[in-house]
């Protein structure tokens, strides 16, 4: 029997740290493990934090590192795998093997194809938010080039933690000498954003909001270190290429411009789908509901920045998009509510406030606008935090779409 006990405790162990490599909040990490050590009636106290799970006690204690992060393709699985287990559908052994599985899942596209999805990301992103045929093109040259930076140094730990600092750098310093030379104007600050964003903590800033505000202070304290710290070195690679280059303060202007047309940043929505396919390589069948999430959550912040302003447009849009997540985890054919919510929760992030006051702070202008972007992390959090509540309010079937 202990050793049946033993195989739980390791079972529940590795599959915390796999959901904490998939980016689980950490309320949800805990909530699943309880529930597994409940369905295999073993007394099992686990003890979650961003970078390690503690699970059972005495000679039962089981420490587990974070694994290392889970590609997008390979968050399906697992959250298929937590489903069951929460349902007491998976034996330890079954378990344990499922996870190597999906440690060794193999891309589903070759590195070309994913090099490829990041500049029609970076496109994407030009259409919502500077929707002109210089920004288009720079933000796909710029996506292209950090693409192949990323797959560059992809089997370099300690490159991949410079990574946002360098390539902050080259796309500001690239960026102002050809806005210079090609007479840009208001397109130079702008066409900075969309390449970024894949360096972006908005997911960090989020899960520490979330966390914190249920009482996981430590957890939501060290996620929130994390990420300001990836926003610092952001702005580090941003500032260094300004005072090189002598950027003046007229330059580090915002002027948001559309000469596309309104339909714009709709297309971009559909584009920035086809990005996430072809760099993240998600299961075939999910395109159809990848396209409905995006459009729901982007629409529903569009239409909340009518109402009330752009400040609380994250609220209405992470408040939807967490509504339309947990209402599809109800659809037996529907993947797990974390798969479906993240690429609604990127096309959410308000980044543009983030790095333009980042890259506005060179000229003594950017605090307001840092603030500004933290407030509206906050309100996505909030959003997120809302839809929970309201969800449970409503009876659902154990196990599935309740993520909290």
């Amino acid at each position: 029997m202990a050793d049946e006990d033993r195989a739980v405790v390791d079972f529940i162990a590795r599959l915390g740290s796999a959901m904490l490599g998939a980016d689980y909040p950490v309320t949800i990490v805990k909530r699943t493990l309880s529930l597994v050590a409940d369905r295999s009636g073993v007394e099992c106290p686990v003890l979650v934090l961003p970078n390690f799970v503690q699970a059972g006690e005495g000679e039962l204690n089981r420490v587990v590192n974070h694994d290392k992060p889970l590609r997008y393709d390979q968050t399906f699985p697992l959250g298929e795998l937590v489903q069951r287990a929460e349902l007491g559908q998976v034996t330890p052994a079954e378990g344990w093997a499922e996870l190597d599985r999906i440690q060794a899942l193999p891309r589903r596209f070759p590195p070309w194809v994913s090099v490829l999805g990041c500049a029609v990301q970076s496109a994407a992103y030009a259409l919502i938010l500077q929707p002109t045929v210089v920004a288009l093109v720079a933000a796909a040259g710029f996506g292209l080039l950090i693409g192949i930076l990323v797959r560059v140094t992809g089997g370099n730990a300690g490159l991949r933690q410079l990574l946002p600092v360098v390539s902050a750098f080259l796309v500001t310093y690239i960026a102002f000498s050809l806005g210079r030379l090609l007479h840009m104007g208001h397109d130079s600050l702008r066409v900075l954003i969309p390449p970024l964003t894949f360096f972006l903590p908005g997911v960090a800033i989020t899960l520490a909001v979330i966390e914190s505000s249920t009482g996981h202070m430590v957890s939501g304290a060290a996620r929130l270190t994390g990420g300001l710290l990836r926003l610092g070195q952001l702005g580090l690679g941003i500032v260094v290429a300004i005072q090189l280059l002598g950027v003046t303060t007229t330059e580090l202007t915002d002027a948001p411009v559309n000469t596309l047309g309104s339909w714009a940043p709709w297309l971009g929505v559909a584009v920035y789908a086809a990005g996430i396919i072809l760099n993240l390589g998600p299961p075939r069948g999910f395109w159809p509901w990848l396209v409905l999430v995006l459009f729901v959550a982007y629409g529903a912040q569009v239409a909340t920045a009518a109402a009330f302003g752009g400040y609380v447009s994250g609220f209405g849009g992470g408040l939807v998009l967490m509504l339309c997540a947990l209402l599809l985890s109800r659809l037996p054919s529907a993947p797990a509510t974390q798969v479906v919510l993240a690429p609604g929760f990127w096309l959410l992030v308000p980044s543009s406030v983030g790095l333009i006051g980042i890259a506005e702070l060179a000229g003594g202008r950017g605090g307001g606008a840092v603030l500004a972007m933290l407030a509206s992390m906050m309100s996505i959090a909030l959003g997120f935090q809302i839809g929970i509540a309201l969800w449970s309010i409503f009876p659902h079937r154990d196990g599935l779409g309740s993520p909290g």
